[in-house]
């Protein structure tokens, strides 16, 4: 049974998720290419960061970005306590070249009872050992970045993101079969089985999609549907 202001992930397990303020501080455990980016997108977006390390190199190159960036082995649930690891409600294991440190510092964040644990994997087994102990969140960033090439490659497509059951949200460019009518008239819902979102005009912010609207040979579309029938629709009239 559920607990009050929780809901059931795919994996089985229960996520607090209205109980954590939108703003909340976020502890990113290790800097490598994944976790500093994390930790430097997060601070661009005003969150407050500590970012931790067991490498004081590390610590050091990336201090200049991240506000909080401390010398510390999450490999150690006294280490974590010391620097005040239980009082964050979100945590990101970004370690993924060692998975035995991974699982441990993902199982320390469990026994430190923290909200939200997001973890970067780097096999599917590997994942799944860290969804077993615990982590709301499993990520594997290697894997869906070659996927998202995979899609882009064709040259039409700009943008890609992939969600569950095979929906994806597309930026493209529109096929020229749908340039120069409405959309009512070119029957993309029908024919090809995808929705076209918005259009965005050079110059111009992105608008949605009416039945009226007319796409140029300018434009780029935001399409939504099944991916294989937006990979269809991104080959017409090449």
């Amino acid at each position: 049974m559920l607990l009050p202001g929780t809901f059931q992930t795919e994996n089985g397990a229960s996520t607090v998720v209205d109980r954590i303020a939108h703003n909340a501080p976020v502890l990113v455990i290790g800097l490598g290419r994944f976790g500093a980016a994390t930790a430097g997108q997060l601070q661009r977006l005003d969150r407050e960061v500590l970012a931790i390390d067991a490498d004081a190199s590390l610590v050091q190159k990336w201090s200049a970005r991240v506000a909080h960036a401390v010398q510390s082995d999450a490999r150690s649930i006294d280490a974590l306590r010391q620097i005040g690891a239980q009082d964050f409600s979100i945590a990101v294991v970004a370690v993924g070249s060692s998975i035995e440190a991974s699982v441990l510092i993902t199982a320390n964040l469990v026994d430190l009872k923290i909200p939200q644990i997001w973890a970067k994997a780097i096999s599917r087994s590997h994942g799944k050992i860290l969804t077993r102990i615990g982590a709301n969140h499993v990520i594997y960033p290697e894997a869906e970045a070659g996927e998202r090439v995979a899609h882009l490659v064709s040259g039409r497509m700009l943008d890609f993101i992939e969600f569950d059951d095979d929906f994806a949200i597309v930026k493209m460019y529109p096929p020229k079969p749908i340039r120069g009518i409405p959309l009512s008239e070119s029957l993309v819902r029908k024919k090809f089985g995808i929705t076209v979102v918005g259009v965005k005009s050079p110059g111009q912010d992105f608008t949605y999609a009416t039945p009226d609207t007319v796409v140029s040979n300018h434009d780029l579309i935001i399409v939504s549907g099944n991916s294989a029938d937006i990979e269809r629709f991104a080959g017409i009239g090449a």
